[in-house]
């Protein structure tokens, strides 16, 4: 019996210590291993031989144990804190005021005008020793200068000659999470809810304190913990204890929480017969709540709200307008120094008039008449978060207004967390798109950053694609969609392949060839997926409620601009909704230059051709194909890039770990089905209008339409709850 007893221990604990070395995608993008590359060791090895920093608060201690466990799993070894500069290779932390050491180096000119959450690295003389130097004129910045150095390390840079200076574009770097408190995540693909509720304050998932790192490993600074479709719950003292307790482990991290109102609160939770944001005593509740917030969470950074949106109330149920309602709760956050983050996204089944003008008509006449410490939330685009759309007509049509990019993280319309689809290179398409508001090169980032249009106050939003997965985004490749929104956030002038080479070489290798290989399948795949589900400005036809799957067939829902017909409008004579003057005229919200490209067929780029225009199926493209067969070798090409992405992948077996290898290889399976899926169910739908033959070149439907049609999934992930 103790000889069965001894085999199981020793069974057991070896299986434990495999599970414990799995790479299983845990640590993210933070994983200090050992570098391999011998040369580039020996090198960092001689160049860093010890560390110091000077201070002792919560922030600077989470620095220091960050620096400690980077340089010891990186270099191999433990590289020792010490207290004085007395020979080369010191590496010296900390901030004027915290280091004395620090002070004594007289950077005050490098560290001038810098905010308190940038950094500098530098080489200089201390002692009479070359030192290397990360300073900042705050603790977070101190700790974004840490990661930044550890992220040099892991992706092979030289160090020698180094002279960094890094400040943030934008002051507000913030994710969005959907979370409910029964832990359903609206448009979540990756788990659960990592807010255990039921267990909070009292107990701490270490998963929280990892979820900090990786945020402030990419500068993002906040993070709304709620969802948007809000629950007045949150607000009660029973909650504010446990979103206190969230705030606790964040504050050292430079992450500050920020709660989702739900209008109605007044009501719901306060006894109130109103919640009409004029009347005195709705607005000294207000006021009082937040005071009591404040109680719980002393760096409590404000409110984002969805109002008169999806069914959602808000101040035009008591007849007042977005601008009142959200100078009620900027009002009674501005002593504390909050902030109101309040959403665009509206629009009414009462309205006849195009969707994507009514953001834009509701807010466009309110600018300047918002509170100083208000933002407006703007979507990329104006329908909604769609695989492609050009960007927001609100983008430089308020130039008294503070206005927030709203980024979607997770896949809601791109596969959701099964598809492998790097964002990067559309949220750049976005931030680079020009405006013309004040002439050429007014583009949606110098609006966001606030250098078009002065604004004091900016921020760029996202929502999360995180949850309980152990790999914390349900596919691998999901993890680069969060670190690309971080670092874009940062500094809105990095390049996606950029973006990408970094995450490759702290996520999984830094060898050439298997990051071109890996880089090329990313900087694809967005275009990728635009082509085999929407290509040519086609949107919103996907499946009903879920959003999953292929749906142009979509009509019978209780509002017509929740259906797919309404988009894409295919009849006999054409495809596309017509917005040039001839349709809803949606193109004049954008300046003249804009209006007239989108407008004129020459110059409409195609991938923007059928959002603009309705066009015959014979209709000759720039390519001198009819539009049909362009649209058909476009699902094509889009199958065609994942089969490429298969065959790319598969050539990397020896250079991945098994555990991520098989699970991406066995998710672009699923993904190459699902190309094939949305290819066959759309041409197969439109073919009934078109009348055409699939062209040559294009594979065949491999089932009927009514097959396609047949399909349900009641259970798919993300659905959004009707309570």
């Amino acid at each position: 019996m103790r000889i069965r007893l001894f085999y199981f221990v020793l069974i057991f604990s070896f299986l434990v210590s495999i599970h414990l070395q799995a790479e299983d995608g845990y640590r993210l993008w933070l994983r200090y291993d050992e570098i391999k590359d011998t040369q580039k060791l020996d090198t960092y090895r001689a160049s860093i031989t010890s560390w110091i920093i000077e201070g002792s608060s919560p922030t600077l201690k989470v620095a220091g144990d960050e620096l400690n466990m980077g340089l010891k799993g990186l270099l191999g070894e433990p590289i020792p804190s010490v207290n004085t500069i007395e020979e080369e290779g010191v590496l010296l932390v900390g901030t004027p005021s915290s280091s004395p050491l620090i002070a004594s180096l007289n950077l005050d000119e490098q560290l001038r005008g810098l905010p308190e959450e940038g950094f500098i690295i530098t080489r200089t003389s201390a002692n009479g020793h070359s030192t290397m130097v990360i300073a900042a004129n705050g603790e977070v910045g101190v700790l974004y200068g840490t990661y930044h150095f550890l992220k040099l390390l892991q992706t092979h840079q030289d160090i020698d000659k180094l002279s960094v200076k890094s400040a943030p574009d934008v002051q507000h770097r913030i994710l969005n999470h959907w979370d409910n408190l029964d832990r359903t995540v609206e448009r979540g693909y990756a788990g659960f809810s990592l807010w255990d509720w039921h267990k909070l304050p009292d107990f701490i998932d270490p998963r929280y304190i990892d979820y900090a790192r990786a945020n402030a490993s990419v500068g993002i600074n906040g993070t709304v913990i709620t969802s948007v479709n809000a629950n007045a719950l949150i607000l009660t003292p029973a909650y504010m204890e446990k979103a206190a307790a969230l705030a606790d482990v964040f504050r050292p991290y430079g992450l500050k929480v920020y709660l989702t109102a739900r209008f109605s609160a007044p009501v719901e939770i306060g006894g109130l017969e109103t919640a009409d944001p004029l009347d005195p005593a709705v607005q000294k509740w207000w006021k009082d709540k937040v005071d009591e917030i404040y109680t719980y969470i002393p760096d409590f950074g404000g409110f984002l709200v969805k109002a008169n949106s999806e069914g959602q109330p808000g101040p035009q149920d008591y007849g007042r307008n977005h601008a009142e309602g959200a100078n009620m709760l900027a009002d009674a956050v501005a002593e504390h120094g909050g902030i109101v983050m309040w959403r665009a996204f509206v629009y009414s089944e009462e309205v006849p008039d195009d969707r994507a003008k009514q953001a834009y008509d509701e807010f466009k006449p309110l600018d300047g008449s918002f509170r100083d410490n208000v933002m407006v939330q703007v979507k990329n685009g104006a329908i909604d978060f769609q695989p492609r759309e050009p960007f927001h007509p609100l983008f430089g049509a308020m130039p008294q207004t503070p206005l927030m990019m709203e980024f979607q993280i997770t896949q809601e319309y791109l596969g959701q967390a099964t598809h492998l689809v790097y964002l990067a290179p559309f949220f750049e398409e976005v931030l680079q798109a020009d405006t013309y508001a004040q002439g050429e090169g007014s583009t949606v980032a110098k609006v966001i950053d606030g250098s078009l249009h002065n604004y004091q106050l900016t921020g760029v939003a996202g929502v999360a694609n995180i949850g309980t997965d152990r790999n914390w985004t349900g596919h691998h490749f999901g993890q680069a969609n969060w670190y690309a929104f971080g670092r874009l956030t940062w500094d809105m002038g990095l390049s996606s392949e950029a973006i990408a080479e970094e995450w490759i070489g702290m996520t999984f290798t830094n060898e050439e060839g298997a990051m071109k290989t890996i880089k090329s399948m990313m900087l694809n795949s967005h275009e990728a997926v635009v082509n085999y589900m929407t290509p040519l400005g086609l949107h919103h036809i996907m499946g009903p409620g879920h959003h999953y799957g292929p749906g142009p067939w979509v009509k019978e829902m209780s509002r017509p601009d929740w259906t797919s017909v309404y988009y894409h409008r295919a009849d006999e004579e054409g495809i596309g909704f017509d917005r040039t003057a001839s349709g809803s005229n949606a193109v004049a919200q954008y300046f003249p230059p804009v209006a007239e490209k989108f407008s004129n067929l020459q110059q409409c780029p195609d991938k923007y051709l059928l959002w603009f225009h309705h066009l015959d199926w014979d209709y000759k493209m720039k390519s001198d194909q009819i539009l049909w067969d362009e649209i058909a070798y476009h699902y094509q090409a889009g199958v065609d890039t994942v089969r490429q992405m298969q065959e790319s992948w598969n050539s990397l077996e020896s250079e991945v770990d098994e555990e991520r290898f098989k699970h991406v290889q066995a998710f672009l399976e699923i993904q190459k089905k699902e190309a094939v899926w949305w290819k066959d169910a759309c041409l197969s739908y439109f073919q009934t209008f078109s009348d055409r033959p699939i062209p040559e070149g294009v594979e065949k439907p491999e089932q009927s339409l009514e097959y396609y049609q047949s399909q349900r999934f009641p259970f798919a992930p993300g659905i959004r709850p009707r309570w």
